[in-house]
Formats: structure tokens, C-alpha cells, sequence
């Protein structure tokens, strides 16, 4: 087979031209014309035109068909997942997920302490006191973390006289200046120090403007409007320094259509919620005035050298300056420019309308520079992947969702928990707490104690820490997984089945929810990406789905058939991530469509990375797939790839994921005035291949295979070569992963085949309606709503499994070794729907029914799926 190796280029005029919109309605005339002179192509043509890679051909089934009235369901061995460990053993039939609770995820913290929601009570920070000195503060170790603070999550349960213990926290960390040698005073505030460090980073006529707004100090100069309220003053004459943003030009001309959902961010108008509500709350119309003044750097090409400038910033002013990357221009190879503009911390100011930001709130509490700079917290979500849950959150504290961060993403369908970390910016406890459980004053605190969260939410247990989460500081999850209408021939089959998962592991495929759950696939979109055809990425995020949500769908169609791009952002859900940045930027560029590489940067990079890393799983998959199908899965053979040292396998356990993130933008962590710990060099390990000699020493679970990148080795003989097909296939340089845009190059990783679950137990219920629950939340516990209903005479089997797995591995996959049954989402909708307990719906009394839940259908996913996906 002939191969065409496409290296990555730029986006051009042809591009354009093959991925518009006009295009692709044309497209299906001129498609019907060419099959029909050359029918002995037919097969190739479909093929090349299909959704899904080229390389599906070599997995050797028929590509999915769509039809009119029904979405192209993709099946497991679409994306490589076609072997099992036990074939001969028989299948356990049951249903996945029937219900939330019938999937519950328990993260496992670095200390093996599995996490639990403790107690729903209001935190309680420290009473009001003098900042202790630095000496004079206790640290304990926790997650390889000083942390300053003991756990608030026990102060809501203890008596009295246990509430009086001091909890004690460190200074505020701006004292610790190393530019500033001399301080800024009243007599001199503007050292020429100053100058002398911003020298090497902005240009004379920009530090003059840094200069002028820093000695305005925090609040803008106010200007007579003559009677004409807000209008702004007429400018003379033009700036003749195009770094410098006046204020007028920061507030965009007012339309009709802007704000009917909260879009205008406080900025006049009638702003629906007032947006993040920050500077001027509902409407606009709050406390204080919009301070827009803004300074902007001529681009900058180095990251070092933008990361030297905001640490520069931070320093010399005292954090009473912030510096942010400027995210209003698309991505180029110019460089990217540094604003600089007064932090909310210099300004101070209320609250601002509802809700405000509430962390810039004066008060009576005590001093809060003296809290550590993060706040953690146990967060459950229920039915929510995990940035859906972590942009609510945001929105709700009126923060940036990088100030959020975790250990690891979760599942959507089900009820899952763990910790989040918070960057605080002047919250405090009790402040996190009621804006998210209260809802910005929805719900009294009473209401939020003695009612399950809103929007499947509820944050909890909450902690000060010096640093916050990052990807990877967990050591697995815990799971609680209930598999309804179970048939089996024998109970002595079912301890069989389950017995080989415990003894020999499973396959660590990665799962379906890997690939989304729409028609799209993750994986054909992340393809598009690493070969550098924008357009055709933006076409297929943007197309219709079967069966999605209709404001979605109404909201695609403004766009792709009426070409409406202001109704399409009207219509648009703020959930579906990636399609409202990419109309967002259209909208930014007055609807040219043609940067379509910078509309795609504007998508968080996460989520960017996710489709990518798509890719990589669905090659790895399938490379897995072919090794056990030839050589087994008992023991390594010749070929295969080991860990050179065993300590590093537990090191790359958290596979590519957190391989990438080891690339993240030092910048964005240092452009705020608390910055996470910088991750230590990714260094690549050192990797066997094995020989004969070697084969006695090494056990199948020492076996890894590589996920594709610039680092890694490929396994020997014809499993390499395979590997390398598939990537050649697909257009891709196996030996080149390289990219001008940095986020598409891949470093690569490793990944053991197999999987041993840590735990792994097991217990057999009766039951009769397939409303009533048989688990039960931490919350509903918490809540005192009634435990789960076991009927022992009743009608239906099903069989409950506690299963503990390490990180980056799938429980799905797990309970697809041992029910040997597709997992597909809409495959396992219909064996819910033409379940025989479906019958006996309601039955039982006191049928506490779940939100949104006891329909049978699985909830298809609105845009992207979760960001770099770790169960």
C-alpha cells in the first residue's frame, strides 16, 4: 500500500476554499457525479470521505453507516477495542449506569485516603486575630504540600469547646519582592528602579503609559459627562502608540441581540445576570465604575521572556498590577502581548450588583492576606463531566476557570467525588461555600444544608492550602458500580468471570467516553488537528448532531444554514465549550471565518489537547488490540517494550495527559500573583526492548505500549511496523510530531496493556423496581434520605462491585472484561430500554426518583466531552 506522509503546514487559500460552508453543501452533487462514472471506487471514495480515519480500514470491519432518521453509532471495535483476557468464559449479561447512583467514583487522594463528602455544614475560617509571624506557624505535610490550615471539613461536626481550636495560616507572600529594591513611598511613588526593570521587556513609550495609570492610582479619573451620563468623552486626537487601549474603546457598541444571556458582562445595557457581575453586577448597574484602562506590550516571541515580565510586574508593584496574556487577538508567530492593567486586589471596591466579585468585598473578617492562597474543597457532581461542572463553578464564584483545578477528570454519567482546588484571590471559606451552595443568595444557608445541591452540585469540606492541584496527584479511584437485570448461566460462571479480572487484570483499553458520545468523534477531529487542516476541524466541531439537545441544534443551524451568526451565539448554550469560542471569535473578527487556526486557539487548551490525545488513544488501542490478538496476554514475548527501572512505571501511571500538561504555559501560572508549583523538566524514561534473555524477568504487566509522540520508542518486528502503518495511513510522520503550534506537538507516553485492579469485591441483590436506588450518595446520606430498598425475594438480579483502580485506567473497560458486553452508550440505552424491570417502574413506595435521570435515555453530549479524560 502506498503511503503519503503530510507534514504539518500552515492554513492556505485552498484550504479555505475546501472546507467552506458553500463547499460543503455542494459537496454531496459533486460526490453522486464522481461515484457514478467511476463505480469500481465506490468503496475507496466512502472511505476517504468518511469521518473516521483512513486507518479504520486496517482494523478490518465495515465502516458505520448513518442513516436519515438515526445518529452513525460508532461501536467499541470502531476505535480499537475488539480483545478480552477470558474468551472462553460465558458472559454475564447486564446494564451499565441504569441509574446515576448505579456508578458512584471516589478519587483516592496521594495518602490512599478515599474521598468522601464529611459533612454539608458551613465552613469556619479563624477568628480574627494579629498575622502570626512566619517562624512562629506550624506546617504539617499533607500530599507533599506545607499545609497551613487544619481540616475546616471537622469543625461543622465537633462540640463547641472543639471549635475553639486556633487554626493558624501564614502571611500575605508580597512581601517577599526581589526586582524592587526601592519601595514605592508617597514622596517617590515612582522609583527609578522602576523604570530600570521594565526596560528590558517595554518599550519607552509603554512604560510612560504603565507609568501614567499606576500614578492614577486604582480608581480610573473620573471625567464630567456634561450631563450625558455614561457617554465617554470625545478624544482629541488619535493615540499615536497602538499599545496603549483608551477607554473608550474598551466597551463595545450596544446591540439588541448582545446580553439576553448575560453576555455583556456588567458593562451597561440590560446584561440579563449582570455576566460574571464583577464591575457593575446586574446590568451594569452596581457599585463603583468599570475600570478600563489598559496597557498592551508589543508582541513577545519568548515565553521566558513574558513569564520574566509578569513575575517583573508582580514584584515591583506589590500585586496592585496584574499581567495577562492578551486573549482578545488570534494566535500568531509574531508572539503573544502582555496586558497590564490594575489587579482587583489594588482597586478594592464592593460588591458590585449580585453577587459581585465577592472576593474584592470589604468586611469585618479576619485579615485575609493572612489565608494560604488556596482553598480546597470536596466537590460531588452528579450527571456532569468535569469541566461542565468546573465552568459552573467559575461562573458561579465569578472567577476564571484556570483558577480551578484537579487531580483528575471523572465520568460523567454517575456520581462522582473529589478534591478541587480554588486560587482565592480574596475568598474565603465561608464566602466559596455560599456562593456555590447558596446559589448567589437563591437559596437560603438553611435551604443548602437540607436539600441536594443545585444543577447536581454540591462542594464540601473545605481546607486554606499553600499550593493548589495538579493533574496527576491522586493514586487511583474507587468505584461502587451496580449492573442491573443481570443473567448469567450460573453463580458459579459469574465468580469465574469475576475472579480472572481480580487474578489476571483486564485490557487498559482506553474507554468509549474517550471518544465522545455524539456522531462526531473526538479522535477524527484530533486527526485534523495534528495534520494542520483548521477548517476541517472547525467544520466537524461544528456540525449537526442526531439527537442532541434542540437549542444545540437550533443554535448550529443559525449558523451552518442561515448563516446568523449573532442568533447562533444567542441560541447557543454556555456548556457547549468549543462551538461558542469558535462563533465567539467569528464574531470578534466581524464573521470572517478565515483564521481558522486562531478561532481553534481560542478553545481552552484542555479541551484542545483532549481531541488530540483522542487520537493517540484510538491508535494505542488498537496497536493493543493487535498484540493480544497475536501473541496473547499470559506473558511478554520478544518485541515487547518494559520500563527499563520498575519506580518509573508508577511515574507514568497518569499517562498522556499529564504528559502534555507537563508542557503547559509557565506564563498563565505566573501571570497572577499566586502561582503553582512549577512542574519539574519532563524527562523521557528509559525504555527495553525486550530479547530472549530478557523474558524470564519481566512479568504481561510490566508490557507497555506507546501512545504516538517525539519521545518514545516503538515496539520491535511487525508490531512496530504496524504502528507505523496506521500513523502513515492517517498522513502522519511517525518520526515527526513536531508542529509550529506548540500545543500540537506531542511529547508521547507509555501505558501498561494491562490493568490489575487493586481491589476488587463483589455482592449479589434482589430487587424489583428499577426506580429504587440499591446505593446511595454521600449527600443523600448526609441529607438523611432513605438508604437503599433490598427486596430479597425480588423479581431481578443485580450484582455490585467494589472495584479500586489505579489512575488513567477505565472501570468500563473493567466491567467489560467481565460482562463481555458492548459499552457503548447507545448500545447500552437499548438494553435498557427492552429491559424486562422497565415493567415494573414505580412499584415500590416511597420511590425516590433522580433528577432528570429515570428516563432510560443516556443523555447524548452537547459539544465536547470532558478535557483530558482520567476516570
Amino acid at each position: 500500500m502506498a503511503s503519503v506522509v503530510v507534514h504539518e503546514r500552515e492554513q492556505d487559500d485552498l484550504d479555505v476554499e475546501r472546507y467552506t460552508k458553500r463547499s460543503r453543501v455542494e459537496e454531496p452533487e459533486s460526490m453522486e457525479a464522481s461515484t457514478a462514472e467511476k463505480p469500481a471506487e465506490i468503496e475507496d471514495t466512502t472511505r476517504e470521505q468518511h469521518i473516521l480515519p483512513p486507518s479504520h480500514a486496517l482494523l478490518g470491519i465495515p465502516l458505520p453507516v448513518a442513516t436519515e432518521d438515526a445518529a452513525m453509532n460508532f461501536m467499541e471495535t470502531d476505535v480499537g477495542i475488539s480483545e478480552y483476557i477470558g474468551r472462553g468464559v460465558p458472559k454475564i449479561e447486564g446494564i451499565i449506569k441504569q441509574r446515576f447512583t448505579d456508578f458512584l467514583v471516589y478519587e483516592i487522594d496521594q495518602d490512599s485516603n478515599i474521598i468522601h463528602i464529611k459533612s454539608l455544614d458551613i465552613p469556619a475560617s479563624p477568628k480574627k486575630e494579629p498575622a502570626p509571624k512566619a517562624e512562629e506557624v506550624p506546617i504539617t505535610k499533607i500530599d507533599g504540600e506545607d499545609v497551613v490550615m487544619q481540616e475546616a471539613e471537622n469543625t461543622a461536626t465537633k462540640d463547641p469547646s472543639v471549635k475553639e481550636e486556633k487554626i493558624e495560616c501564614v502571611p500575605d507572600e508580597a512581601s517577599s519582592s526581589t526586582i524592587a529594591q526601592s519601595k514605592a513611598t508617597e514622596d517617590e511613588p515612582w522609583p527609578e528602579n522602576f523604570t530600570t526593570a521594565l526596560t528590558p521587556f517595554l518599550s519607552e513609550s509603554t512604560i510612560a503609559e504603565v507609568k501614567k495609570m499606576y500614578l492614577e492610582g486604582p480608581e480610573p479619573p473620573r471625567v464630567s459627562d456634561s450631563g450625558w451620563a455614561g457617554r465617554p468623552p470625545r478624544s482629541e486626537a488619535p493615540s499615536e502608540d497602538a499599545n496603549v487601549i483608551p477607554a473608550s474603546t474598551q466597551v463595545e457598541p450596544e446591540k439588541p441581540e448582545r446580553g439576553k444571556r448575560g453576555r455583556d458582562r456588567g458593562r451597561g445595557g440590560r446584561g440579563g445576570r449582570g455576566g460574571r457581575g464583577g464591575h457593575g453586577g446586574r446590568g451594569g448597574r452596581g457599585g463603583g465604575r468599570e475600570d478600563t484602562r489598559r496597557v498592551l506590550s508589543d508582541p513577545i516571541t519568548s515565553k521566558e521572556t513574558r513569564t520574566a515580565l509578569h513575575q517583573a510586574v508582580r514584584e515591583l508593584f506589590g500585586g496592585k498590577l496584574d499581567t495577562e496574556t492578551d486573549s482578545t487577538a488570534p494566535a500568531s508567530d509574531e508572539g503573544s502581548r502582555i496586558v497590564i492593567k490594575w489587579g482587583r486586589r489594588g482597586r478594592g471596591g464592593g460588591r458590585g450588583g449580585r453577587g459581585g466579585r465577592s472576593g474584592a468585598a470589604g468586611g469585618e473578617r479576619t485579615p485575609r492576606g493572612t489565608y494560604p492562597p488556596y482553598i480546597h474543597f470536596t466537590l460531588q457532581k452528579t450527571n456532569r463531566d468535569t469541566q461542565d461542572a468546573l465552568g459552573h463553578l467559575a461562573r458561579t464564584l465569578h472567577v476564571s476557570v484556570k483558577d480551578l483545578s484537579v487531580a483528575g477528570t471523572k465520568d460523567k454519567r454517575g456520581v462522582t467525588v473529589q478534591r478541587v482546588s480554588l486560587k482565592r484571590n480574596g475568598k474565603t471559606v465561608e464566602d466559596v461555600w455560599e456562593l456555590i451552595n447558596c446559589q448567589n443568595g437563591r437559596r437560603t444557608p438553611q435551604e443548602a444544608v437540607t436539600q441536594r445541591g443545585e444543577r447536581g452540585i454540591r462542594v464540601a469540606d473545605f481546607n486554606y492550602r499553600k499550593a493548589s492541584l495538579e493533574l496527576g496527584m491522586l493514586k487511583g479511584n474507587a468505584f461502587l458500580i451496580t449492573l442491573r437485570s443481570v443473567k448469567v448461566d450460573s453463580i458459579e460462571c459469574m465468580h469465574t468471570a469475576l475472579n480472572i479480572v481480580k487474578t489476571k487484570g483486564f485490557i487498559n483499553y482506553y474507554g468509549m467516553q474517550r471518544f465522545g458520545t455524539a456522531s462526531v468523534p473526538t479522535h477524527s477531529i484530533g486527526l485534523a488537528l495534528l495534520k494542520s487542516e483548521w477548517q476541517k476541524a472547525i467544520s466537524m466541531i461544528l456540525q449537526r448532531r442526531h439527537g442532541e439537545h434542540p437549542d444545540v441544534g437550533h443554535a448550529r443551524d443559525a449558523w451552518l444554514i442561515d448563516g446568523d451568526l449573532d442568533k447562533a451565539l444567542e441560541l447557543m448554550p454556555r456548556r457547549v465549550v468549543a462551538e461558542r469560542c469558535i462563533l465567539e471569535s467569528f464574531k470578534k473578527q466581524g464573521g470572517d471565518t478565515r483564521n481558522a487556526m486562531g478561532a481553534l486557539s481560542t478553545i481552552p487548551r484542555n479541551l484542545r489537547l483532549m481531541y488530540i490525545h483522542a487520537y493517540q488513544s484510538y491508535v494505542w488501542n488498537a496497536i493493543v488490540s493487535e498484540r493480544i490478538r497475536t501473541y496473547g496476554a499470559d506473558k511478554p514475548v520478544v518485541g515487547d517494550l518494559v520500563f527499563e527501572t520498575p519506580e518509573v512505571e508508577e511515574k507514568m501511571a497518569v499517562d498522556d495527559n499529564e504528559a502534555e500538561s507537563k508542557a503547559e504555559e509557565a506564563e498563565e501560572q505566573t501571570s497572577s500573583r499566586y502561582r503553582k508549583k512549577s512542574r519539574k523538566p519532563y524527562v523521557a524514561p528509559r525504555i527495553k526492548t525486550l530479547t530472549e534473555a530478557d523474558l524470564a524477568e519481566y512479568t504481561i504487566f510490566d508490557v507497555i505500549m506507546p501512545l504516538p509522540g517525539t519521545d518514545v520508542a516503538y515496539p520491535g518486528g511487525a508490531l512496530g511496523e504496524k504502528y507505523r502503518e496506521y500513523l502513515r495511513m492517517d498522513g502522519l510522520d511517525p518520526d515527526n510530531f513536531v508542529r509550529k503550534q506548540r500545543d500540537y506537538t506531542l511529547s508521547g507516553s507509555y501505558r501498561a496493556i494491562l490493568h490489575l485492579p487493586k481491589e476488587l469485591s463483589w455482592s449479589v441483590l434482589r430487587y424489583t423496581d428499577p426506580d429504587v436506588g440499591l446505593a446511595q450518595a454521600d449527600e443523600d446520606k448526609l441529607l438523611g434520605f432513605d438508604a437503599p430498598a433490598i427486596v430479597e425475594d425480588g423479581k431481578f438480579m443485580a450484582l455490585q462491585i467494589n472495584i479500586t483502580l489505579g489512575t488513567a485506567s477505565y472501570a468500563t473497560m473493567a466491567l467489560r472484561e467481565i460482562t463481555k458486553t458492548e459499552t457503548s452508550s447507545h448500545f447500552q440505552t437499548g438494553l435498557t430500554n427492552a429491559a424486562e424491570d422497565q415493567k415494573y417502574r414505580g412499584v415500590d413506595a416511597g420511590v425516590d426518583a433522580e433528577d432528570d435521570a429515570e428516563d432510560a435515555t443516556e443523555d447524548v453530549i452537547e459539544g465536547v466531552e470532558t478535557a483530558v479524560e482520567e476516570e
